[in-house]
């Protein structure tokens, strides 16, 4: 696991959803500028994309774990 991973990872459910709402913001202004041919390095776009997904990939998972915690205090 790379250290930016691992960073990430220890951030809590609500820090990921605030950090994927500036990934998302982030990657419209990067397709609006590939769009209008300001976008040099068009390589920002696959990164965004890919740290968008690794950080839903991690609340995913953080949502699974507080619900199966859940459900094991229930029985």
């Amino acid at each position: 696991m790379s250290k930016e991973t691992k960073v990430t990872n220890s951030l809590s459910l609500e820090e990921l959803k605030t950090k994927g709402v500036e990934l998302e913001a982030q990657l419209f202004k990067l397709r609006m500028q590939q769009t209008t041919g300001q976008l040099a390095n068009t390589s920002l776009i696959r990164l965004a994309r890919k740290e968008l997904a690794r950080i839903k990939t991690f609340q995913t998972q953080k949502l699974q774990k507080t619900s199966s915690r859940k459900e094991v205090k229930g029985k």
